[in-house]
């Protein structure tokens, strides 16, 4: 199974069964490490380890004016396994995203897009999480921009710091 195969099989068994990854990362036992604005989680059995921050700021508007919305858990993630690849970027927005949308993740003004299903975001290809992964080491703000089923869009912006030595305690601990 692929990567991206193996991540959208996690996507779709996390919404089965309701996990709340945001409440999971918090009070798990499981944190191994803090990066500045970062934490680097690490599991066993199957092994993965992953860092994931919520974002410093998150706008939320519809037809251009700012709403008040109820939003889940907002958090950008990079995941690794042992094998499989350099690290996967998730994020989750805290809403279902509209049907057909996608996320634009710009990092110091590059863009990425990212393919949603449900409340989740992820790069379409290894080499698309290869490429952002890069700018988010270099940059120090990544802004995730989406559009609710109901029309809202919203911006969440992450701060950088701690990324890279985030990233760098959670692939060595999943090698």
């Amino acid at each position: 199974m692929t990567s991206w195969m193996m991540r959208a099989a996690s996507v779709a068994m996390i919404s089965a069964i309701g996990f709340n990854s945001a409440a999971f990362a918090q009070e798990s036992t499981n944190r191994v490490a803090t990066k500045t604005d970062w934490s680097v989680f690490a599991e066993e059995d199957p092994k993965e380890c992953w860092g994931v921050s919520s974002p410093q700021e998150t706008v939320n508007t519809r037809d251009g004016q700012p709403v008040s919305v109820r939003r889940g858990d907002i958090l950008l993630f990079v995941t690794f396994r042992p094998g499989v690849g350099k690290g996967e970027i998730s994020f989750s927005g805290g809403y279902p995203f509209a049907p057909g949308s996608t996320v634009d993740l710009t990092v110091d003004g590059i863009t990425f897009g990212l393919v949603t299903d449900g409340e989740w975001g992820w790069p379409g290809s290894e080499g698309d999480d290869a490429a952002i992964l890069a700018a988010l080491k270099k940059g120090s703000t990544a802004v995730l921009k989406g559009r609710s089923g109901k029309g809202t869009q919203t911006q969440d912006t992450f701060s950088l710091r701690g990324f890279t030595a985030a990233m760098e305690e959670a692939e060595k601990r999943c090698q």
